[in-house]
């Protein structure tokens, strides 16, 4: 029996990167003997082991085949007489399909190595195109490393794939764990366009891809069309670091602008109605939690009040901090100006312009909260009267502050 780590900490190693995690493929061995060893049995598939003590995954080295359309179509065989090379050439990109012996010695036969100085993401052999799941591997690692392109001959293997259909077998629950993953790396935008360029993304989220070749309001660069827009607006939000939600927000905030008639271009009337029942329809499709949903939901629906807040009536704003749940839920509320902060950021020269409608809504939150509810609520004879005494009391709040920072200039 011997035991090799692979995948992706001998690239990270390699590339002088932190590794995070450690995975071992065990030539030689038999589920018995595993389990002998103590090791706790995990896959279901195919035989997967957690390390008695360290709880790193020790998977037996196996082969696969495939038997059915999609990405869960094949039918796994894991023996003593798989070798570590039957092993590595079922992955997916060369750079991925390394090993490094208990000795030290690397084994590369794909030459990842070299595909690693070069900075390219190349395929292992033709079985990639078996896996959909690859080409949202290849778009989120697009997105982790930064400059690395992807080969002209995997490029066309992902574009027949798409062109066979091979994309529409993909279930929504690891679409959407694909697209999570990369929307969190560096730069989410090269996920899309590697998406993008193969022709997947009209296959996943036509919604965005619409998006491209639509012009931005005037004032708004027109040079720019809309899906870059966003794609700066995510970039934006990666920058920052904020969080899934966040990113997944600034993501879909403007799908209605893709629905607008060429004849009212540039100009985009009323198309946040239409993102929110875009957004809804995502959500739905690719199975979105209720968390990035939620944010989505709300950036579609209010970022153009929010960009305006400066504009905005007393009355206005505290209905929008209502309706965004912002005195229950203040910290969703900090990430839906979060998400708005990247759509007004993610312009050119706009980078790091100051976002003063986020300022004032905070402070339009803090007026809000600091009205005393509890006592107006008692001093209220009539208990039908205090709802609206409530709502007028903060009204005054807000608009003694308006009247304050006017007069301030």
């Amino acid at each position: 029996m011997k035991t090799y780590i692979v995948g992706g900490a001998v690239r990270d190693e390699l590339l002088n990167l932190p590794v995070q995690d450690r995975d071992y493929v065990v030539v030689g061995s038999t589920p018995e003997e595993m389990l002998a060893g103590g090791f706790r049995p995990v896959g279901k598939d195919f035989p997967v082991f957690l390390h008695p003590k360290s709880n790193a995954e020790y998977a037996l080295a196996r082969t696969e085949r495939k038997t059915a359309p999609g990405y869960s179509g094949f039918a796994f065989h894991a023996a003593p007489d798989v070798t570590l090379e039957e092993d590595l050439a079922r992955r997916d990109l060369t750079i991925n399909a390394m090993a490094r012996g208990e000795d030290g010695t690397l084994i590369d036969p794909h030459d990842g190595q070299k595909d690693l100085q070069a900075r390219l993401f190349r395929h292992v052999g033709p079985a990639f195109v078996e896996d959909p799941v690859r080409i949202l591997r290849v778009a989120r690692f697009a997105a982790r490393f930064t400059d690395f392109s992807v080969a002209p001959e995997t490029q066309a293997l992902m574009r027949a794939m798409v062109d066979n259909g091979e994309v529409d077998a993909l279930v929504p629950e690891r679409v959407w764990q694909e697209l999570a993953k990369g929307l969190l790396e560096t730069q989410p935008s090269r996920m899309f366009a590697v998406l993008r360029d193969c022709g997947a993304l009209k296959c996943l989220l036509p919604e965005l891809d619409r998006l491209f070749g639509v012009p931005q309001r005037a004032e708004y660069h027109p040079e720019i069309d809309t899906g870059i827009h966003v794609m700066m607006v995510v970039d934006t939000a990666a920058r920052r670091a904020h969080a899934l939600p966040v990113r997944f927000a600034a993501l879909l905030h403007d799908l209605g602008k893709g629905t607008t008639p060429p004849d009212e271009w540039p100009r985009h009337i009323a198309h946040e109605t239409r993102s929110v029942k875009l957004v809804e329809t995502v959500c739905t499709r690719l199975k979105v939690p209720a968390e990035c949903r939620d944010l989505a939901l709300l950036a579609a629906r209010y970022h153009g009040d929010i960009h305006r807040a400066a504009e905005l009536r007393a009355d206005t704003i505290l209905r929008l901090i209502e309706k965004s749940d912002a005195l229950r839920r203040p910290q969703r509320f900090e990430q839906l100006l979060e998400a708005c902060a990247a759509d007004f950021n993610g312009r050119l020269g706009w980078e790091e312009k100051p976002y003063v409608a986020a300022d004032r809504l905070r402070q339009a939150l803090t007026v809000v909260q600091a009205v005393p509810a509890g006592e107006i609520a008692k001093a209220c004879d009539d208990p039908a009267q205090i709802p609206q005494r409530i709502h007028a009391a903060r009204v005054a709040a807000l608009a003694a502050i308006a009247a304050a920072v006017k007069e301030t200039g």
